[in-house]
């Protein structure tokens, strides 16, 4: 079993992470909120209907910041699976193989689950 990271590193990682959750929450709000005042018929004072273009443009913004809530959401899920991991005192360690992650690896993306060859070894395979 690696070393375990020591508590000053935890709390600088568990903080950078409740920051990136807050941040990503915030963009989730704001696309909500950009939804909910976005109704379609709302700059149309004419009475026409809206040309078909503009009718597809807006099912085509709707659909994109579906998509990003979704793998919004997925990232806020392994970023609460981070948070528990530095609870437990595993965070920084691969979930599959038990080898420490480098701290390069967390900067970027700080909640990594896997070590860098465990993740290449599922991209090829067409995991995760």
């Amino acid at each position: 079993m690696p070393e375990k990271m020591d508590a000053k590193k935890l709390d600088f990682y568990k903080k950078l992470l409740l920051k990136i959750k807050a941040q990503i929450q915030g963009d989730i709000r704001s696309m909500k909120d950009e939804g909910e005042d976005g109704c379609s018929d709302k700059g149309d004072v004419s009475g026409h209907a809206m040309h078909m273009a503009d009718v597809a443009t807006d099912m085509y913004d709707r659909e994109f910041n579906l998509s990003l809530a979704s793998n919004d959401r997925e990232v806020i899920q392994k970023i609460d699976a981070a948070l528990e991991r530095i609870e437990k005192g595993t965070f920084g360690v691969c979930v599959k193989s038990g080898k420490k992650i480098p701290e390069a690896r967390l900067k970027a993306i700080p909640y990594a689950e896997f070590c860098l060859e465990i993740q290449e070894e599922m991209d090829r395979k067409g995991g995760r």
